[in-house]
């Protein structure tokens, strides 16, 4: 039979809780901030890509939040 080596992973704790208290200050700072961001959304032209990129940033900060919480809990993506 053929050794398998197992690598063990340190559990990205540290991450899982930086970027979670990212997360919650974003989406405090929005609807802390809810009349001013909905007015200057609403202006138009250049303004126009400011909820476009808010919604990138909030994508990528809680998607990686909630990819570090799925390793913690040991659920991760079969592989090929």
């Amino acid at each position: 039979m053929a050794n398998k080596q197992v690598k063990s992973r340190k559990k990205p704790y540290r991450k899982a809780i930086i970027l979670g208290m990212i997360s919650i200050a974003l989406y405090a700072a929005v609807f802390t901030n809810e009349a001013y961001v909905r007015e200057t959304w609403a202006l138009g032209g250049v303004y126009t890509t400011l909820p476009i990129i808010t919604v990138f940033i909030f994508s990528f900060v809680y998607g990686s939040f909630a990819n570090y919480v799925f390793v913690l809990l040991g659920i991760e993506a079969k592989k090929k």
